[in-house]
């Protein structure tokens, strides 16, 4: 498998890149056509469609299967008991380590695709005492699964503990189809409002060495590396699922939420843009947006669906255009701060 150090300049599996082994996809990555005015039909009916299919799809199908065959009955779920808060711990941590394993292994682990639509031209780090163990991945494991996954199940079983016992609005599909729908397919987006805002939190000084520095040690991120956190982090990062406390819901779409925070990192951090299957075929990956916050770090904190980076002038769209005016902007406001001291 070919190697930056050896290959700088020039082209690696067909990809060119820069001195550092980047590679940059072609086209500016703009943000979704919701909010234009006057609306433009036809681009909003295409990312509609982008939106839908097929991630999202896929999980509001892995919650409705989970709900209705890997669920316990509510009537066990009105008192806190070992037997079923374990079952669900189990369930969400295999759940995790399949889904996250599969995006590990065929990128990752077998490289199965080398370094086409790779973003940068490296490998997990080994031998890094930043990492437990000195080892990326194990790092990244660790505190996905002990930290990520304990958290995670922990908002579930307090939700879903206040489903059983009526003490949130509960939504009855029979009733009312179209609103069960709706919400279902509007997860994602409270999911990238809620994360925006939070992140941005997170990157407050304070919260930053207190937690988030550990999932910035990760500038070259892999799927692991997504739910990488600190366990304060987790307590923020889960806090979504909350909104079904106060909006009318189903377990259905409590469970989507914490399954759509759970399991969507690994695909945002796979590193790579696109999936190649049987050497022709492309599934949409990693984002581009959010890998280049790994890069630089004060920039491109959300999503292009509610585009808030575009908005607030913290949108980064890879080009040196972009890192220059971030370079300036960080200038100004350096000389602001020791100006005032």
């Amino acid at each position: 498998m070919a190697d930056v150090s050896a290959e700088r300049d020039g082209l690696i599996d067909g990809m060119p890149r820069d001195e550092r082994g980047h590679w940059q996809p072609e086209g500016e990555k703009l943000p979704s056509p919701v909010f234009d005015w006057p609306p433009n039909p036809r681009k909003l009916a295409k990312y509609l469609f982008n939106y839908l299919f097929p991630w999202n799809l896929i999980y509001m199908l892995i919650a409705v299967l989970t709900v209705t065959f890997l669920q316990p009955e509510m009537s066990r779920m009105t008192r806190f008991s070992p037997d079923w808060i374990l079952y669900l711990f189990a369930r969400n941590q295999i759940m995790l380590i399949a889904i996250v394993s599969a995006w590990h292994l065929w990128l990752w682990g077998r490289k199965s695709q080398g370094f086409q639509f790779k973003y940068t031209a490296e490998w997990m780090a080994k031998g890094k005492k930043k990492f437990l163990g000195k080892n990326q991945l194990f790092d990244n494991i660790f505190w996905s699964c002990v930290s990520g996954g304990t958290i995670w199940t922990a908002y579930e079983v307090v939700t879903l503990w206040a489903f059983a016992n009526e003490y949130i609005p509960y939504l009855d599909p029979r009733e009312h189809p179209v609103y069960f729908v709706l919400l279902l397919c509007a997860i994602q987006l409270w999911g990238q409002f809620h994360f925006y805002w939070t992140h941005r939190l997170l990157h407050w000084p304070p919260l930053y060495r207190a937690a988030h520095f550990l999932h910035h040690r990760n500038i070259n991120p892999g799927p692991w590396s997504g739910l990488s956190m600190h366990p304060l982090e987790h307590v923020i990062f889960f806090s979504g699922v909350l909104i079904h406390w106060i909006v009318p819901s189903h377990p259905i779409h409590a469970i989507m939420n914490g399954q759509l925070t759970a399991f969507s990192p690994a695909q945002a951090h796979a590193g790579f843009e696109s999936i190649v299957v049987n050497g022709k075929s492309k599934l949409r990956g990693a984002s581009y947006f959010h890998q280049l916050h790994h890069r630089y770090f004060e920039c491109n904190y959300g999503g292009l669906d509610i585009p808030f980076d575009v908005w607030f002038g913290t949108s980064h769209n890879g080009s040196a255009e972009a890192h220059e005016k971030m370079r300036a902007k960080r200038f100004a406001s350096h000389k602001v701060r020791t100006s005032a001291a």
